[in-house]
């Protein structure tokens, strides 16, 4: 395809959120590493726990972070990665996708400009959610036709 927009580095100038519950630690320490291996600044705001917690607590911290323009795009981990997308989609400056392929996760950054990938610990292993993250992390927002339909979104 010749409209298709991928870029190699990352475009962000703040540091990437993370966020999980007690379902998704495991993958998200594997995500933190593999991003910081990559020189991918990274701020965690947890769970660092094992012990069973709500993750509308995570979804609000990182939503209020891209509310007030502390961090520019997040990745949110629970069980199916659905509650914490629903959670994060409350705040307004959120743009919030669960994927559980890759091509859904770069579809969503050229054409809905969305800022948090949600992503189901038991729904994919380790090495696709790192697959999903740098589609996500790799694609840019086209603009041109889908500006007006994303502006379109936040008319509430």
């Amino acid at each position: 395809m010749s409209d298709v927009v991928f870029c190699t580095e990352p475009i962000m100038t703040k540091p990437l959120a993370i966020a999980c519950d007690h379902a998704a630690l495991d993958l998200k320490r594997a995500l933190v590493s593999e991003l910081e291996k990559r020189g991918i600044a990274v701020r965690d705001f947890g769970t660092n726990s094992s012990d069973s917690c709500d993750y509308p607590d995570f979804a609000h911290a990182v939503g209020r972070a891209i509310d007030s323009g502390e961090v520019e795009r997040a990745i949110l981990v629970c069980g199916t990665g659905v509650g914490m997308s629903i959670a994060a989609n409350r705040h307004a400056a959120v743009r919030a996708v669960v994927c559980s392929e890759p091509l859904s996760a770069r579809m969503s950054r050229q054409h809905n400009d969305s800022n948090v990938l949600c992503i189901g610990a038991r729904i994919v292993g380790a090495g696709t959610a790192i697959d999903i993250v740098d589609a996500f992390l790799g694609a840019a927002f086209e603009g041109g036709r889908h500006a007006a339909r994303v502006a379109k979104i936040n008319l509430v």
